[in-house]
């Protein structure tokens, strides 16, 4: 094929060259199709309908500037103007927008005097805010103060809390004049932050500004707004928390000691102060406010350990918050770890081990309280029962203790380091048998230093309780402090080992530990809570997930879901969430073997009428229909999503109609919507299980690898299914109808069998047709197979022929090439031909002309004399003509 295609193109060259025109006509034909294409194509740009000119977002009679067309320069230039100003970027076509449009309109009408309100359509593609921002999400609500900003709001789009947050940007510090501010300044749950400043000097003293814009940067970082800041201006206010230099900062914290900003070491500046801030912040409890959307809040939260959700009805713009109040406190006692050691129950109730040893007046307990002040990390350890019929423990607090030993650096702010705690109980286990075999009803203490660290020392006070000392109660005066050494005052001839009492269930609780007090409970226990807040008028759908029906009072509602052990509990609804119930339903909680029951999600029960052929099965009827009914079950577990159970349904429904009867149940149960007690949840669906009536511990799962359909389920059930006795006799109690009614029974499950063997056999016969006409199609494919290959074969043949062909046609094109060439060379021959003959007429003409003329005037003699001439010019005449006629005839002959 390569030599054909060769001459074709030297062919191609060769007309080409000796038709410069032809070539020249393609080529602009070939240019004009490549413009056409490209102008066809570009079209395609200009085919998209333009958007339609935006309009307004907000009523004109609003007080929101709307800037529908986008104008975001206009907007910073009306800004200036204003101290506080609120953006609303929006698009027009966004549901969230549409929604907090309403709620923007109701925090205009409320602060439209003091906080200018701007909207900006930035979906416009011919304005600036389109082409100057890039926004992932609408709307952005941008706040501004003076020139600080912008301070992005990323919480829930409803008026209270827009106007909450709002208002804090307009007031970021609180003003603190008098020792009752101060007090309910400190006892908010909200970490707090005062700064003391002195306005008589100075309208604007030193440093002000700086701590102004630390509280603005705090809501920047933090949209919630959990840190709150203050100033105060009196001096002796500011001594109450041991404030003495203007200018200096303090960060209240309930549960471990308060701290002064660090000028000396960190730079004095807005964006530091915020951050110390931040990063010394407690957290009692965190709020949790999910948008609704695909989010991993929850989960992020719940890897933590297990979680106490709180749902309460919170109004951000409420100034008293009772119900709020009431759970910090419970969260205070909950995280409350340091500094309450105390033996006696009631003692707990105080928070300050100060308190705890003032009621003393020897010199012995007063050193007492100098070395436990120095203490900044406590365990209580309980070592194991000195018998096993024995109720006598030795109970023993283990601290670090900083005041011996060498100290390599100046402690400045003590905090409890878990990491030196887990060292310290390390040491202690190996040390453990010198703490277990003394006996003392006082209780003594000692010292020894660690195993890792040559700087670290430890400080153990013990005493042996039993079940009469647990209800005594001791007071500071009987306690002993004993400084020995490494424990030897304690006996060391103790060598059975025996499990730590932490891993077995305390009988009896330790001296300290009241039985109706939480006080440090999250450090005493290895079952500690994160503590949650949501507001329920927000988020009541995850409290009705979690077990909370739609008619509880008030919305309130607490539940624990430890996603490890996967379970969760619920306060009971007809309990209101106050502080006794939430400390005892932590403390049910925090026990090693806890009382509280694993709650079950599960559908309402529906109502069951006496013509319905398969029950449904809920969280709450599991037990009396499956497990308590004197009958056998037979349970399908499926889901609203699997497709392959929506397949069985009309066999169970048929299966049920043949097996009506009062001792069999035939059930199913939505596992997606009821959980259901571990042992009986399932890993796959569908998945059937068959309850006997006499062996209800013993259910029998079907086997996944048998088909499901009526047959295979019959045989199964007849397999396990709780058989009557026909041996015996029926009782003489027995009345006569139910016998006949028996009789009746009998035979219509007779006659069933007779049907179903009919069936059977029908079946039969059609699984040997449905076999002969698989065998007849196999044939069939087998001959449509050899016919295929015939096919193919012939295909080929015929496209080895087209070839032929191919080759041959191009042959006979190459030779009519060539005799229109030479076709070609004949007319142009004949044309010169024809040519000269006219011009050998028109010389005969004259030449005619000459003789005649010649003749006249020479007589007649000479004309005799040329007649033998002309003779033999009209003979050459007549061969030059007769020469010709044959070319003349052919080109005519082409010409037709």
């Amino acid at each position: 094929m390569h030599g054909p295609s060769w001459v074709e193109v030297k062919r191609l060259l060769g007309v080409m060259g000796r038709r410069p025109k032809l070539l020249c006509g393609a080529i602009a034909l070939s240019c004009a199709l490549i413009v056409a294409l490209r102008f066809t194509c570009s079209r395609a740009k200009d085919v998209v309908m333009p958007a339609k000119p935006p309009a307004h977002f907000f009523s004109t009679n609003s007080p929101v500037v709307d800037l529908f067309l986008g104008q975001l320069d206009y907007a910073e230039y009306i800004r200036q103007d204003s101290e506080i100003t609120m953006f609303f970027l929006y698009a027009p076509w966004c549901g969230q927008s549409i929604a907090a449009r309403t709620e923007i309109e109701k925090v205009a009408n409320n602060l439209a005097d003091q906080v200018l309100f701007v909207a900006v359509n930035c979906w416009w593609n011919q304005g600036k805010c389109r082409k100057q921002k890039n926004l992932f999400y609408f709307p952005v609500i941008n706040l501004y103060h003076k020139s600080f900003g912008p301070i992005e709001y990323k919480g829930p789009l409803t008026a209270a809390y827009i106007e909450k947050f709002v208002r804090r940007v307009m007031s970021p510090l609180l003003y603190v004049p008098s020792r009752k501010r101060l007090k309910e300044f400190l006892s908010n749950y909200e970490p707090g932050v005062l700064g003391f400043f002195e306005f008589n000097a100075s309208p604007q003293p030193p440093g002000y500004m700086i701590f102004f814009n630390s509280a603005l940067y705090s809501l920047q970082n933090d949209y919630v707004g959990t840190v709150r800041f203050g100033v105060i201006t009196d001096r002796k206010v500011a001594k109450e928390i041991s404030l003495n230099i203007p200018g200096s900062i303090y960060l209240h914290r309930n549960l471990n000691s308060s701290l002064v900003y660090p000028d000396k070491e960190m730079n004095f500046t807005a964006a530091n102060i915020c951050k110390w801030a931040l990063d010394n912040r407690e957290h009692l409890f965190q709020w949790l406010r999910p948008h609704g959307g695909k989010s991993l809040l929850l989960n992020n939260e719940l890897k933590k350990g297990p979680a106490l959700f709180m749902f309460i009805p919170y109004s951000p713009l409420a100034e008293e918050h009772p119900l709020l109040n009431e759970i910090t406190g419970v969260a205070l006692k909950y995280n409350s770890c340091t500094k309450n050691l105390s033996i006696d129950d009631n003692l707990h109730e105080q928070r300050n081990m100060e308190a705890l040893f003032k009621e003393s007046t020897s010199h012995k307990s007063v050193y007492i309280t100098e070395t436990y002040e120095s203490f900044t990390c406590c365990n209580t350890v309980v070592l194991p029962q000195w018998h096993l019929i024995s109720r006598i423990h030795n109970i023993c607090e283990l601290c670090i203790n900083q005041t011996i030993g060498i100290n390599p650096s100046k402690v400045h702010m003590p905090q409890c380091n878990f990491l030196d705690l887990e060292a310290a109980l390390n040491s202690f286990y190996l040390k453990e048998q010198s703490f277990m075999g003394f006996f003392s009803n006082v209780r003594e203490c000692s010292n020894f230093p660690s195993f890792y660290s040559p700087y670290s020392y430890y400080s153990v006070c013990c005493q042996t309780l039993n079940k009469g000392l647990i209800t005594s109660k001791t007071h500071p005066e009987t306690i002993t402090f004993i400084p020995s050494s490494n424990g030897k005052i304690f006996q060391q001839d103790r060598h059975h080992l025996v499990p730590h009492i932490e891993e077995n269930t305390l009988q009896s609780p330790s001296l300290h530990i009241s039985s109706n007090d939480i006080t440090g409970l999250k450090c005493r226990t290895n079952k500690t809570l994160n503590l949650y807040l949501l507001d329920s008028n927000l988020s009541w759908v995850y409290a009705e997930r979690l077990g909370a029906s739609e008619s509880t009072y008030g919305k309130e509602f607490a539940a624990i879901v430890d996603l490890k052990e996967e379970a969760h509990y619920i306060l009971h609804q007809w309990q209101p969430l106050i502080k006794p119930n939430l400390e005892a339903f932590i403390q049910n909680f925090s026990k090693v073997y806890s009382p509280l029951q694993r709650h079950l999600v599960g559908d309402f029960p529906l109502h069951v009428s006496k013509q319905q052929l398969i029950t449904e099965v809920t969280s709450s009827t599991f037990y009396p229909i499956v497990l308590e009914r004197k009958k056998d079950v037979l349970l399908l577990y499926y889901t609203s999503w699997c497709g392959f159970c929506m397949a069985l349904n009309h066999i169970f429904i048929r299966l049920s109609q043949l097996l009506a009867t009062d001792s069999l149940t035939v059930a199913r149960v939505n596992i997606a919507q009821n959980d259901l007690p571990w042992q009986f949840m399932v890993e796959s669906v569908p998945t059937i299980f068959f309850s006997s009536e006499k062996r209800k511990d013993q259910s029998v799962k079907y086997p996944q690898d048998l088909q499901i359909n009526l047959p295979n389920l019959l045989k199964f059930i007849i397999k396990h299914a709780t058989l009557p006795s026909v041996i015996s006799d029926p009782p003489a109690s027995c009345p006569k109808y139910y016998l006949q009614y028996k009789e009746d029974h009998v035979s219509y499950l007779e006659r069933e069998i007779q049907r179903l063997r009919a069936e059977i056999e029908v079946l039969h016969k059609a699984q040997d047709n449905l076999l002969g006409y698989i065998s007849n199609a196999r044939k069939n494919a087998q001959n449509l197979k050899v016919q295929k290959q015939e096919l193919e074969h012939h295909s080929k043949a015929l496209e080895v022929h087209k070839e032929q062909l191919q080759i041959l046609y191009e042959q006979k094109e190459r030779e009519m090439g060539t005799m229109a060439d030479k076709l070609k060379e004949l007319a142009a021959a004949s044309e010169s031909l024809l040519a000269e003959n006219a011009v050998l007429k028109f010389l005969m003409v004259s030449l005619e002309g000459k003789i005649k003329l010649k003749a006249e005037t020479e007589g007649i003699t000479n004309l005799d004399e040329l007649e033998p001439s002309l003779d033999n010019t009209d003979v050459s005449e007549e061969r030059l003509y007769t020469n010709m006629s044959p070319v003349e005839q052919t080109k005519e002959n082409k010409t037709d």
